[in-house]
């Protein structure tokens, strides 16, 4: 299994990555994001997505230095208010952070949980035989990104599938 200690995760503005980059005290992943609770299933969707305002923080070398979230609602409280609450908030985190630029980043995985939700960026393998049989090692194994749903794979150029 190749998977490097460090994943690039390229900068795409306009589009899932436009948030991501380099400051005067490292790097930073930023994002408005919906998530659930860890193994929580049933009917009652609205009431249980949450939407959040995430930054994550990182070193030069990529390690993870802190996270900070907070949740702005539900989709059932009203999903409009709960995004645009996040955008506004995620915007006075980033004009504060100094120097910030916008550009490609690579960080090391990491986990956060915030409110029984994980935020983070994993190691994933299929370890499902039928995969086994069908792909190469590489094709069973990548890094995912909670709870974006961002995979990153082979040949770890910085571009991810969703």
């Amino acid at each position: 299994m190749n998977v490097p200690e460090v994943i690039p995760i390229r900068h795409e503005p306009d589009y899932r990555t436009d948030t991501i980059g380099r400051y005067e005290g490292g790097q930073f992943y930023a994002t408005v994001v919906a998530a659930f609770p860890e193994g929580w299933s049933g009917d009652d969707w609205q009431a249980v997505k949450r939407w959040h305002a995430v930054l994550h923080r990182f070193d030069e070398a990529g390690r993870h230095l802190g996270s900070r979230i907070e949740s702005t609602g539900t989709t059932a409280d009203g999903e409009r208010q709960a995004i645009a609450a996040a955008e506004l908030l995620l915007a006075q985190w980033l004009d504060a952070l100094p120097g910030r630029r916008y550009q490609d980043i690579v960080i090391a995985p990491f986990e956060v949980r915030f409110e029984g939700a994980l935020f983070g960026l994993v190691l994933e393998v299929d370890d499902d035989e039928e995969a086994e049989e069908e792909e190469d090692e590489e094709g069973r194994v990548w890094m995912e990104l909670y709870p974006d749903g961002l995979g990153f794979t082979a040949p770890w150029d910085g571009s991810y599938d969703t």
